[in-house]
């Protein structure tokens, strides 16, 4: 009888058999490994059902159980299998022996695998001297043997996939943001852009593409539908590959990924020309520096047209960026950005204003410091709203909502952690867009204009509370009650003193 596993049970086999031999190498590096090894055990294990099914099925007819085999899926020969480079791991050479088998999955799987194991080099000097190299590939490939992905469905495993990546991402420091957003974080921006059916979703800056795949479940939740593409860029090499097969476990085998820098290199092209996206969500490098600024005006699809912002800060070039690339009189875009981005002056003044001009910014959102490991500045969201274009369909809406959401979280160690009743709570005042005191406000477009165009949140949202006033005669009352009791504690006291012989 086949015991079905629960998320819970397998999120905690997975960061076992994950964790166990850490020590050895940086947690970057052992991610690295880790998942490449989680996904190598998924594919075997599928594909090893696979041919005992068509073992019972076609018998000795070894020629139609691999053509069978190389129309499934994912195609694995069985000497490639999981199970047999297990029974090889006492072998000096175990290390290439894997390489072997990941290099063969790739080549037969070319137009969806190529190059997705590219930074799991099993013979790679990083991971130690050969004795310590090969005691870590056997932990590895001993917990890894113990789980059995065969009956444990992609829901299950794509969502302990990025626990795993969030996992990492405690243990990762200054390198988390790379790869890894606060899930109730992406969840609520996943949220907040409400994709929809037939949507073309994208994110620019994509990671290990947690997000992306966030936003298109929301229109699996909330409209029982499938009918969405995913669309991501990431400039890292190794997180390109994370994205991928995030994408795979999930099963979007036909999400669009592009390796590349996409503020000098935006690769999501057809025709020569931006593909345009319904919805664009990102969390991007916050005020990345050297990122392009001195090639922004020649830009060959004219994204920096509005002004080109400072070298050291890419903040509103990520932002830009997304609005180009957002359908025109109906594309939505939400955005993480640091709360400079709200008030800065000089160039990035200019964009501003002009946003605030063309009466696309539908929301700024304030949120609680400490959120990210990587930084403890408090961040804000932007949701930018292409259907307020004349022309589209809310071109007469001429306020912005602002949300004073920095007390929503519970601080939890080192780090502040937003609950579901925060996401939940932003979330509602976003789409009642109604006034709460000491929490939201919708403005008026002249009166930002009146304030020099500065969307700083607490301008517009007072979250002053006064104290109670002190009411004298009642204070000076009560202590003239406690007066007489606190003298005959005091006697009380001189008494016990001379009992103990302190005082004569």
């Amino acid at each position: 009888m086949t015991t079905v596993i629960t998320q819970q049970e397998l999120n905690t086999k997975l960061w076992d058999a994950a964790n166990s031999s850490r020590g050895t190498v940086a947690a970057g590096v052992y991610m690295d490994y880790s998942l490449s090894m989680l996904f190598y055990k998924y594919l075997s294990d599928k594909s090893k059902k696979r041919l005992s099914e068509y073992k019972e099925r076609f018998g000795d007819d070894t020629d139609r159980i691999q053509q069978k085999m190389k129309l499934d899926r994912f195609y694995v020969e069985e000497k490639h299998l999981f199970d047999q480079i297990y029974t090889d791991k006492e072998k000096d050479d175990i290390g290439t022996r894997i390489n072997k088998a990941l290099q063969s999955i790739e080549d037969d799987n070319k137009e969806k695998l190529d190059g997705i194991f590219d930074y799991a080099d099993f013979n790679d000097s990083k991971l130690g001297k050969p004795e310590q190299k090969n005691k870590m590939i056997r932990d590895i490939l001993n917990d890894f043997h113990d789980i059995d992905f065969t009956d444990v469905t992609e829901d299950i495993l794509g969502s302990s996939y990025m626990f795993l990546i969030s996992k990492f991402g405690e243990g990762a420091g200054s390198k988390a943001g790379e790869f890894f957003s606060p899930s109730q974080l992406a969840r609520l921006l996943a949220m907040l852009a409400q994709p929809k059916p037939g949507d073309k979703i994208c994110d620019p800056a994509c990671g290990s593409a947690g997000l992306l795949l966030m936003a298109g479940a929301e229109v699996e939740k909330n409209h029982n539908s499938k009918d969405y593409a995913l669309y991501g860029q990431e400039s890292i090499g190794t997180t390109y590959n994370l994205a991928r097969m995030n994408a795979f476990l999930h099963q979007k085998d036909s999400t669009r990924f592009e390796w590349g820098d996409t503020l000098n290199n935006p690769l999501l092209i057809e025709k020569g020309s931006l593909v345009k996206f319904d919805v664009v969500v990102a969390n991007p490098p916050f005020s990345l520096k050297k990122w392009g600024a001195d090639n922004a005006e020649s830009d060959r699809y004219n994204r920096f047209w509005r002004g080109v912002p400072p070298k050291d800060k890419g903040d509103f070039a990520f932002i830009t960026h997304m609005i180009e690339t957002a359908k025109k009189k109906s594309g939505r875009v939400a955005v993480i950005v640091p709360h400079g981005v709200l008030f800065r002056g000089g160039a990035e003044g200019k964009i501003r204003k002009q946003l605030i001009d063309e009466n696309i910014i539908d929301a700024v959102i304030g949120l609680p410091a400490n959120l990210f490991q990587t930084t403890g500045i408090p961040v804000a969201i932007l949701i930018i709203d292409r259907s307020r274009e004349m022309g589209g369909e809310n071109q007469d809406k001429k306020d912005i909502l602002f949300i004073e959401a920095s007390k929503a979280f519970k601080k939890e160690k080192a780090q502040n952690i937003m609950r579901d009743e925060d996401v939940d709570l932003i979330y509602t005042t976003y789409t009642d867009r109604k006034d709460v005191e000491k929490f939201s406000r919708m403005v008026e477009l002249d009166e930002v204009i009146e304030n020099d165009y500065n969307l700083n949140i607490t301008r517009y949202v007072d979250t002053f509370i006064e104290e109670e006033p002190v009411d004298i005669q009642a204070n000076l009352k009560e202590l003239a009650e406690l007066e007489p009791e606190l003298q005959k504690l005091e006697k009380q006291m001189v008494e016990y003193l001379k009992v103990l012989g302190i005082k004569k």
